[in-house]
């Protein structure tokens, strides 16, 4: 039998022999203590005394050490909370015994033992309870580091967060690492030690993975910059290094780290970027006591907008989706956390005027995070009628309901696809972007007629300011390339990219939800917000790095096939046409696009013929109208290609 099943097979100590063990240790520390008073020589010893005081010190500790419960700790994992707990049985059970003596002087009796004979026991006791018990600690250590197939590990951090981690994979008998060193960025750090462990310069890490010193790498650091701790992962990634992360603090089970958490980095991880701070104070102030309306809010944008304004003071959050499961999840999750708050899911779809009018008339809101939308490029270019009843048709509703019932901000939520679309999805947030422009620009002129739809809309008295989102894509959301790759990876691949040049611009999610937020504060109505969505990432080298992350190699592993691109998609997402540019804002991560201006009554009518060919579902007709709206809507890879060579034709 090897060390390692011999190892496993150990059990923990039962308690009772702890605890036999601990007052034996009392009998022998009074005999050490005897022996020092006397020189080890116990011919003068009284055994009569000696066994008395024997057998009160271990009365005493009978009791103290049940109370104290010196016995509960796991020795294997004994820790400076033990040893105080030993120390603090120890000052009691000797104090009692002076107690005990100091009453007897009192009575005029003989003292039972000698002063110095009971600090001598005491010291004894303390130093041989904890010493015994470290020795076992390092015991098992030493037997589990005999494992042959151990993993050599760095610790990136020697933090608090780093030494939690070494401890926590120390105490896990299963876990097959040896931690070699830790690297710190902290000068003042390097070259000390932490439990025997030597930390290192992070200057030094690039040569050290070069040199294939060690299996793996721990990253257990919540202050690495991004950009370097994305340089050390594709190094490490280049020479077969695994890469772990530890998981937020927060996060932690009870406080405490546990090995389970400690997993493969995610590609999440590495496409995050520094934080966005956003001004809590002025959206505190803006939405305080306020009823906010979120359509959508059962997906991923939507949800998040609610998670993130649970941290403020509003006095309503009204949660609209058609979705019931999604949204009944989201009640639930909310319930669990915030039993203090007030908010309510309704069903209702953003189409549905009498509805969403019920809504209104009900909750009368103050606020609205407009989310709702069908979002998938492929799905919408077969179902383009689908796509206007929603993105368009319920934009609209949403948005003159706003009006009807003065809404005082109305937040849209846009994509980056909507610029210079090539697909009937973007061209059809693009059309719902021109709406509630024109709308706000025509109530500030109080200007608007409504020829069509809602003609009992009282625009004289309305004040509602609109305001449009637009960003890329953000990481995690529902059906995004990340979760897809994903799963073809652990189905063993392939990988499916569409084109070798695909690029994307990527966001998190509660990164674009704290953006909206900050741009619904700022915004007076009218301004289509742009935000900064960093450097495009190649979907090629996304999926190849997601591959090494898995602990594969590309194309070896894991085929990586081409599909080529899809109805309606294009190589390069844009934030803005050729026609726009940007005015910078206060906040460095918002900026405000400067687009093209459109009459009211202009788009409304237009709008109203778009909806019509959709009701008819009237496919060719819906993408021929949005194509007369969105004059630079031109289809790539798809079947309404031929409606812009139609027109080239007839002009």
């Amino acid at each position: 039998m090897n060390s390692s099943t011999l190892f496993n097979q150990i059990n923990i100590v039962p308690r009772w022999i702890i605890f036999t063990l601990d007052l034996l240790i009392c009998s022998l520390s009074l005999t050490v203590a005897y022996a020092i008073k006397y020189n080890f020589d116990f011919s003068n010893l009284n055994y009569t005394e000696f066994s008395r005081n024997a057998l009160i010190i271990s009365s005493i500790s009978i009791i103290v050490f049940f109370a104290v419960k010196t016995y509960a700790g796991i020795i294997r994992y004994t820790s400076a909370q033990d040893a105080f707990r030993i120390l603090l049985a120890v000052l009691i059970s000797n104090g009692s015994f002076f107690l005990i003596n100091l009453i007897a002087v009192v009575s005029a009796k003989q003292p039972f033992i000698s002063i110095n004979i009971l600090i001598i026991n005491g010291l004894a006791c303390f130093i041989l309870m904890v010493t015994y018990r470290i020795l076992v600690k390092y015991f098992f250590l030493y037997i589990k580091n005999l494992k042959l197939d151990k993993r050599r590990v760095i610790i990136y951090g020697a933090g608090e967060a780093g030494v939690a981690t070494k401890r926590t994979l120390d105490h896990d008998y299963k876990v097959n690492k040896n931690i070699i060193a830790f690297v710190d960025d902290d000068q003042r750090k390097v070259g000390k030690t932490i439990d025997g462990v030597k930390i290192l310069d992070a200057i030094d890490l690039p040569t050290l993975i070069q040199e294939h010193e060690f299996d793996e790498i721990i990253f257990a650091s919540y202050t690495i910059p991004s950009e370097h701790k994305n340089r050390i992962v594709d190094i490490c990634l280049e020479n077969d290094i695994k890469v772990l992360n530890i998981p937020p603090h927060e996060a932690w089970t009870s406080g405490k780290l546990q090995p389970t958490q400690i997993q493969k980095i995610n590609i999440e991880d590495l496409l995050n970027r520094k934080s966005i701070e956003i001004d809590i104070t002025a959206i505190q102030n803006e939405l305080k006591g306020k009823r906010i309306l979120i359509t959508g809010a059962a997906g991923s944008i939507g949800s998040e907008i609610v998670r993130q304004l649970l941290k403020f003071d509003t006095g309503l959050i009204i949660m609209c989706d058609q979705s019931e499961t999604a949204l009944h999840h989201l009640y639930l999750e909310i319930e669990e956390t915030h039993t203090d708050l007030n908010f309510h899911a309704f069903i209702g779809d953003v189409r549905d005027e009498a509805r969403m009018q019920h809504l209104f008339e009900t909750y009368k809101p103050h606020y609205v995070y407009h989310a709702a939308a069908y979002k998938h490029v492929p799905l919408m270019e077969d179902n383009p009628a689908e796509a206007v009843k929603t993105n368009v048709l319920g934009t609209k509703t949403i948005a003159d309901l706003s009006v009807k019932y003065a809404v005082q901000k109305f937040v849209m939520i846009s994509t980056d696809k909507a610029v210079n679309p090539t697909n009937v999805m973007g061209a059809s947030k693009r059309i719902a972007e021109i709406y509630v422009q024109s709308l706000n620009k025509s109530l500030s002129n109080r200007e608007v007629n409504f020829k069509n739809g809602l003609s009992h809309l009282n625009h004289a008295r309305s004040n509602t300011r609109f305001i449009t989102t637009r960003f890329g894509n953000v990481l995690g959301s529902n059906g995004s390339v990340i979760p897809r790759f994903k799963q073809q990876i652990e189905k063993g691949g392939p990988v499916t990219v569409t084109h070798p040049e695909i690029t994307r611009y990527f966001m998190t999610i509660p990164e674009a939800c704290r953006l909206v937020l900050e741009a619904g504060c700022m915004g007076k109505g009218g301004e289509i917000y742009i935000f900064d969505m960093g450097k495009s990432v190649k979907i090629i080298e996304l999926a190849k790095t997601m591959i090494r992350l898995a602990g594969l190699i590309p194309n070896t592993d894991i085929k990586i096939e081409y599909t080529g691109l899809r109805p309606g998609e294009k190589l390069f997402e844009e934030l803005l046409n050729d026609n726009e540019n940007t005015m910078p804002t206060h906040h460095e991560k918002i900026m405000i696009g400067k687009v093209r201006e459109f009459l009211f009554n202009e788009v409304e009518s237009q709008i109203y013929n778009l909806i019509h060919h959709a009701k008819d579902n009237d496919d060719q007709g819906v993408v021929k109208m949005m194509k007369q709206i969105v004059h630079e809507f031109k289809s790539k890879n798809s079947v309404f290609e031929e409606l812009d060579i139609n027109n080239v034709v007839n002009e």
